[in-house]
């Protein structure tokens, strides 16, 4: 019976290789093992530099048995087996242990001179020469079998597959031919009129391609029609998922001459940026559509996004409809109700009453709140996780505004929209995305970007602080912060880690990123700094605050406020502040060990000083040397506040499987080959010919090998994942 690619890899293996297979590698199928593809290609005849590789690595090589011999151990039981393999440039010796002479004497004529094969091993050093410690290795066949092929003229490449310790990359290889030769039809994704338009591989021939080239020639073609497979089948998915939400019908909710949008933008002190306005005219028209708004509007750090969200609440506030606005953390929370509140005045906050709810409130405060949303009261709701509680009930939930979306789980946030009747959607975000990951991950959603800034604003100047070229800026950094609260200005100083003196550094739970590559480890925490600044000569005595995600949420917000009101000049924290504390007093951001952020929580971090008339300036201090990948990305952030020009270059210092982020499971699963910077074009051509397959089969029913690769790469967990975003 023939191999399908939603076979088992029980019913195609067996179970033990099986399950090898799922615990390395999590694969269950012979579609999973299939789409492990190889990550370069070994000729026979290539022999790799020894010479030039990484000591401490684990690395595949191809290379030819110089000598072979084998010795009793003079010390201990067993025998030794020293082997000299080389390249023709250089040499390296392995290191084989046996229990007995016979053993080592089997392996020493196994590994005879003159043998090739690929070796597999850590590389290690011993008396000056580079070394494999009982490496894995597969010796090439015989000399005769590889002339007998040469004169055949079929010189196979050898595939090096991503493999662990417990799987090498050879014995995938064999997994893979298994596989491959009991494998039947293989739905293609592509129609054919659309591979022959595209000069593509059928499905079938580009798996036995990619996996099995006799030349070079043949990998380029497999990996472009498998690259056109991925980009095709996701952004397939996302249509998808848009044209459902399109299916909805969705309660209209218009604007009022003479109601509460127009009495607020005329009460405006200010007038709106020409991004403000479009993005208001966009979002305006959704609330008036015959299906549900999904919006995501990006902008940078005091854009004005808040202001957008309002007038949006506001417009469907005049047709009784509440709005719920999600923040994560109670410290935004309450920050954005203050705010709302102010913006609104005496005259409006008490038509919508915004009314705030989350877990800190007190049981009578919010039995009394959540009474104002119950009947419908509270036109306008603010809160945390606490509005996703089975009591928290909406009289009619209109619009669902998610603020920071990066920050919640897809389950919280569709919690939230299930509350209402197919509410209108739109999702928040001060953390520019590069235009083909919006398509990638957000392409269900309508996007708008707000780039132009308030007037009034007085700038930012961002400075890296180099102090493996200049330990004496060190000093000069904490000069530079009293000379700010000299004059009456406030600083942040941030750290990556709470306490670096614990056993292991404690991280603060609420760090959204993980410390990226090449980061030097934090030789700051909040407790450390603390402690040293207290013994300064000049910032020991001035108003200082420690602030971390371990503290209890009300003594967190007590903190925040007490800064907001200028009762603290120099507030000690950590990336628990990094997204929406508005301080219009605040001038100074230093972040010390710059170098185990990312380029967007840099930017974010920097996003929270020059918020008002008071100049900003950002201090990012690094130990990381010049030339390495940590310091590129503290030096970006100091070249350009230009956010969304800051996220291509964090794509591109971190690749996407970062960038997408752990909660779009089904979207870094699908991405395999596809590369979101370098296939720009391919994704967009990939979405045309989407929306073309789906304009002439919406359901895909003349087209099923898409709707098999759809159901196949993107379960329908995912496509849930896909829906809440």
């Amino acid at each position: 019976m023939s191999l399908m690619l939603d076979s088992s890899l029980d019913d195609a293996l067996g179970a033990g290789p099986a399950k090898v297979l799922d615990r390395a590698f999590g694969m269950r199928s012979v579609g999973d093992l299939l789409a492990h593809y190889p990550r370069r290609y070994a000729d026979p005849g290539e022999l790799t530099p020894i010479r030039d590789l990484p000591i401490g690595e684990t690395v595949t090589i191809v290379a030819e048995v110089l000598s072979s011999s084998y010795r009793r151990m003079r010390n201990r039981p067993g025998a030794m087996v020293d082997v000299v393999i080389g390249d023709g440039i250089g040499r390296m010796s392995l290191t084989f242990f046996a229990k007995n002479l016979g053993a080592a004497q089997w392996r020493a004529n196994e590994l005879a001179v003159g043998r090739r094969g690929v070796f597999s091993g850590r590389v290690g050093m011993f008396n000056n020469v580079t070394q494999f410690a009982h490496p894995e290795y597969e010796l090439f066949e015989d000399e005769d079998a590889a002339r007998r092929r040469a004169d055949a003229r079929a010189a196979i490449l050898i595939p090096i597959y991503p493999a662990t310790a417990s799987l090498q990359t050879w014995q995938i290889a064999k997994l893979v031919g298994r596989v491959l030769d009991g494998l039947g039809d293989v739905p293609d994704p592509l129609p054919p009129a659309i591979r022959a338009q595209e000069d593509l591989l059928s499905a079938r021939a580009a798996l036995e391609q990619i996996h099995r080239p006799r030349t070079r020639n043949d990998i380029d073609p497999a990996v472009r029609t498998l690259r056109m497979h991925e980009a095709l089948i996701l952004q397939t998915a996302l249509l998808q998922q848009r044209d459902a939400v399109r299916a909805l019908s969705a309660t209209a909710r218009p604007s009022k001459p003479g109601g509460l949008l127009e009495r607020f933008d005329a009460a405006l002190p200010f007038t709106l940026t020409p991004d403000q306005q479009s993005v208001g005219v966009q979002i305006a028209a959704d609330l008036v559509g015959s299906w549900p708004m999904n919006r995501l509007v990006q902008g940078e750090v005091g854009s004005g996004k808040t202001l957008v969200a309002l007038r949006a609440m506001l417009q469907v506030a005049e047709s009784g409809g509440q709005a719920a606005l999600i923040a994560p953390t109670e410290v935004l929370a309450g920050q954005h109700l203050r705010s709302i509140t102010r913006m609104l005045g005496p005259e409006l906050s008490p038509l919508v009453m915004p009314t705030l709810l989350t877990g800190q409130l007190g049981a009578k405060e919010r039995r009394r709140a959540a009474l104002r949303v119950a009947s419908g009261q509270s036109l306008i709701v603010v809160g945390t996780h606490a509005l996703l509680g089975e009591k928290t009930t909406f009289a009619d939930l209109g619009l669902v505004v998610v603020d920071e979306q990066h920050r919640f789980g897809v389950e919280q946030r569709e919690a939230l929209r299930a509350k209402g009747a197919s509410p209108h959607a739109l999702v928040l975000t001060a953390t520019p995305i590069p235009r083909t990951v919006a398509m990638t991950v957000f392409g269900d959603l309508d996007t708008s970007v707000i780039r132009s800034m308030p007037a009034g604003r007085a700038g930012i100047q961002t400075f890296t602080a180099p102090l493996a070229e200049h330990p004496g800026w060190f000093n000069r950094v904490w000069d530079r912060a009293a000379e700010e609260i000299a004059q009456g200005r406030q600083v942040f100083a941030v750290c990556a880690a709470i306490d670096t003196a614990a056993k292991t550094a404690e991280v603060d739970a609420e760090q959204v990123a993980p410390p990226a590559d090449g980061a030097n480890a934090p030789r700051w925490g909040v407790v450390q700094l603390d402690e040293a600044l207290a013994t300064h000569p000049r910032l020991g005595q001035v108003r200082r605050a420690v602030l971390h995600g371990r503290m209890p949420a009300d003594e967190k917000d007590a903190v925040m406020q007490a800064f907001a009101r200028g009762e603290i000049d120099l507030l000690l924290a950590t990336t628990v502040i990094e997204v929406g504390v508005d301080v219009p007093n605040a001038s100074t951001m230093i972040v010390l060990d710059a170098d185990r952020f990312g380029v967007s929580q840099l930017h974010q971090l920097r996003g929270r000083v020059g918020r008002g008339g008071v100049p900003g300036l950002c201090l990012l201090v690094t130990e990381a040397e010049s030339g390495t990948v940590a310091r590129e990305r503290v030096d970006a952030v100091a070249a350009t506040l230009d956010g969304f020009a800051l996220a291509e270059v964090d794509l591109e210092l971190r690749g996407e499987g970062d960038v997408l982020g752990a909660a779009q499971a089904g979207v870094r699963s699908s991405l395999k080959l596809l590369r979101v910077v370098k296939d720009a074009d391919l994704i967009v051509r990939a979405r045309e010919l989407g929306e073309a397959i789906l304009r002439e089969d919406p359901d895909l029913t003349e087209n099923p090998g898409l709707q098999t690769a759809i159901a196949r790469r993107v379960s329908d967990e995912d496509r849930a994942a896909l829906a809440k975003n």
